[in-house]
């Protein structure tokens, strides 16, 4: 008999899985990452950057996770449904299969009868066979600090039926310090006639010697083909009814009225927010977000090559928008390890200017001008808000906040051991000036494909160009936040959050320089194109002209012949600089450029950044960031590379081939759902943040590129 690979044992201390073992589903609000042994291991309510429920793909002990899993050997497959944000995990063994869907429910866009469910959904039925499950359901709190309590009662929501004419129970949880409840519900059914409906009944879970500090639920259930069962997670609303909100089969009997019209009518007296839980109601919602996923990526305009690669970057994409503001969030995780055991663990929930060009450049290339749009409104209230000194913040949080602390959560144990745990990002006060240009670029965009800009909303873009003059020849941060090695001050030993606060060393990026050319450069061919008063043209024109000069002068290594990290350190690569010609700083022929590519595609051992066709950031043991430990290639970098190889390609068509073939290796990386992280190990593992939103968009902007220029070029 043949050795069966991938066989998944069930383990009562279950470890971590990688971070490239999940899949995303989310509601434009939030997001959750779904194991493929069916456990949600991050969860945050209501929003992305809300505390979260469950946190086990960073604390495997306490957490929290909802993980609905076989009790007996199984392999495992996770799937999308075809063109949508639906997941499938399927569960199989020689007795049988059993199929979990998981989603938050959405409802289509012509659709207004029902607000937004903020519901969890997990549903689980079996196709073939028997297949004994177990499931847990183990929220812990407020990044698993608050405690809650636990009720199991009576389920009010269901109408009740002859077959069983007592409500069966809920689990109410509720946490009064973390201002937060939650209720656990449940629809089971039969779809074969002849096959009962699943017994099911939940039972306290207690796994406070695991740190938790409330009690779970759990159940075993061993489901049968044609049975099946929805969970429902959510937030409860407070809301009072009247009895004739809760149908019986009696009151039914008593009206002389159909049991089914009796329930209809019931639905209509409670709240649209609380309707009656129904097996209709269950299909209706996994059939309408289904539906809208389709239709929105039909709305698409994308016809290149690697069509569902881009499409389904697309989808991930769309999941990090947050619809009420139209912010689009960097990744609904956090914390999650640039290195196994390391300490670069950042909270990206967040949403960063610097994301802004790329991502409306991807929305519009793929047709999506209505995100677009939106997308450009949270971007100009933020430039109409601008800071006293003129200046923006890095990052907002997706409501448009200033402010998002950083925290260590010394409690958790991090992904693997990789501590510490953090969430908030300080880096939203750094000085980091190539924003501007990446900002710029955005508006530029929007101006030449989305929605022109007002007189008022000029005149704020205006004085934002006559502040990057007036800062064009500042050091600073970088796209990178490079920090010098930290120090401490014994006043301040205690307190973790002075080591963020003095993390810095600036030095002239070249990075940086480039993009603030960018956004003099756009400014003026702003105010070109639209014929904008311009009163400072004279000077905005000067001084990008001598931030060009500059930079060729200062940030070029002659005798190693590329261009170096910062002008103070012309002798270290840094492949963000694969961005020139991407925006028109240089052409993809210049020799300057030229050599500079060469020399990052070069490996490491011989001085470069590439290995085995992916690109790290800079070399970490020559630009001394002050974090300490080691980190992956960056996939970011990667797609920079291959974009401009590509377009260098225009006059080299060896190096279009070669950036086909690395692209097509690229795409070996994404994990078994096409979901992208932020880095790739020497090993192929990923790390840090997943979904990692710039890596998705650049991998839009790479395909549909090299696929412009494959179809140019007949290659």
């Amino acid at each position: 008999m043949a050795q069966q690979v991938n066989v998944q044992q069930p383990a009562k201390d279950r470890g971590y899985l990688p971070i490239a073992d999940h899949g995303l589903i989310g509601n434009l609000r939030t997001a959750a990452l779904v194991s493929i042994d069916g456990s949600v291991e991050s969860y945050c309510v209501p929003n992305f950057d809300s505390p979260s429920v469950f946190a086990r793909i960073l604390d495997k002990n306490k957490g929290g996770h909802f993980s609905i899993t076989p009790t007996a050997p199984f392999t495992t497959k996770q799937s999308y449904l075809p063109s949508s944000n639906v997941l499938q995990t399927k569960f199989l063994n020689d007795k049988g299969v059993a199929t979990i869907t998981d989603f938050l429910p959405r409802q289509p866009s012509s659709n207004t009868a029902r607000p937004l469910l903020s519901w969890l959904v997990r549903r689980v039925e079996v196709v073939r066979g028997s297949i004994p499950l177990r499931v847990e359901c183990a929220p812990a709190f407020n990044y698993a600090r608050s405690p809650h309590t636990l009720k199991i009662v009576p389920d009010l929501s269901i109408p009740v039926s002859e077959a069983n004419p007592t409500p069966h129970n809920k689990a109410y949880f509720s946490s009064p310090e973390a201002k937060l409840d939650l209720d656990l519900r449940f629809v089971h059914e039969s779809s074969l006639s002849g096959v009962p409906e699943p017994e099911i009944e939940l039972k306290p879970l207690d796994l406070m010697n695991k740190g938790h500090l409330g009690l779970g639920v759990c159940c075993d259930l061993t489901l049968e083909e044609g049975q099946a069962v929805t969970f429902i997670l959510r937030t409860p609303p407070e809301h009072t009814y009247p009895d004739e909100a809760r149908p019986s089969p009696e009151k039914a009997r008593e009206l002389g009225v159909p049991y089914e019209k009796l329930v209809l009518g019931a639905s209509n007296l409670r709240a649209p927010d609380d309707p009656m839980l129904t097996k209709t109601l269950v299909h209706e919602l996994l059939e309408c977000t289904n539906q809208y996923w389709n239709a929105w990526i039909r709305r698409s305009s994308y016809n290149g090559a690697w069509k569902e690669a881009v499409h389904r970057s697309a989808l991930a994409l769309k999941l990090l928008i947050y619809e009420p503001t139209g912010a689009v969030v960097a990744s609904p995780t956090f914390s999650l390890p640039e290195f196994i055991g390391g300490t670069r663990n950042w909270d990206y929930r967040a949403s960063w200017i610097r994301d802004s060009s790329f991502t409306l450049y991807a929305l519009i290339r793929l047709g999506f001008t209505h995100e677009a749009n939106a997308y450009m409104d949270f971007i100009f209230e933020r430039v109409r808000a601008k800071n006293p000194d003129g200046s923006l913040k890095i990052m907002y949080t997706i409501h448009g906040d200033k402010d998002f602390p950083e925290e260590e959560l010394s409690h958790l144990d991090g992904h693997q051991g990789s501590k510490p745990v953090r969430i908030g990002n300080g880096a939203i006060d750094h000085v980091q000036l190539d924003i501007y240009g990446e900002l710029m670029d955005c508006i530029y965009l929007g101006q030449k494909f989305g929605r022109p800009l007002g007189y008022d909303t000029w005149v704020a873009v205006r004085e934002l160009v006559d502040y990057v003059c007036s800062v064009c020849h500042d050091p600073d941060l970088s796209i990178w936040s490079v920090r010098p090695p930290r120090t401490r001050h014994s006043k301040d030993s205690l307190n973790p959050s002075y080591d963020r606060e003095v993390r810095g060393q600036k030095k002239h990026f070249t990075y940086s320089k480039v993009m603030l050319w960018v956004a003099i450069d756009r400014g003026l061919r702003l105010a070109d194109k639209r014929s904008l008063p311009c009163p400072n043209r004279m000077k905005w024109i000067t001084t990008r002209d001598d931030l060009y000069e500059e930079i060729m002068q200062k940030a070029w290594n002659k005798e190693k012949e590329y261009f170096g990290q910062s002008y103070e350190e012309t002798d270290i690569l840094d492949s963000s600089l694969m961005i020139m010609p991407l925006v028109f700083f240089s052409t993809p022929s210049d020799p300057r450029f030229l050599s500079t590519l060469k020399a990052i595609l070069r490996t490491p051992e011989r001085g470069g950044l590439t290995s085995n066709g992916l690109v790290y950031r800079y070399d970490v043991t020559k630009s001394d960031d002050g974090v300490g430990g080691e980190e992956g290639t960056f996939c970011l970098c990667t797609l920079w590379t291959i974009e401009a190889l590509a377009r260098a390609g225009q006059y080299d068509k060896a190096m279009l081939s070669k950036a086909i073939g690395m692209f097509e290796d690229f795409l070996q990386y994404t994990n078994h759902l096409g979901l992208c992280t932020e880095e790739i190990s020497d090993a192929g593992e990923a790390l840090g943040n997943a979904v990692q939103g710039f890596t998705h968009v650049t991998l839009i902007s790479a395909a549909y590129n090299l696929s412009r220029m494959q179809e140019k070029y007949k290659i």
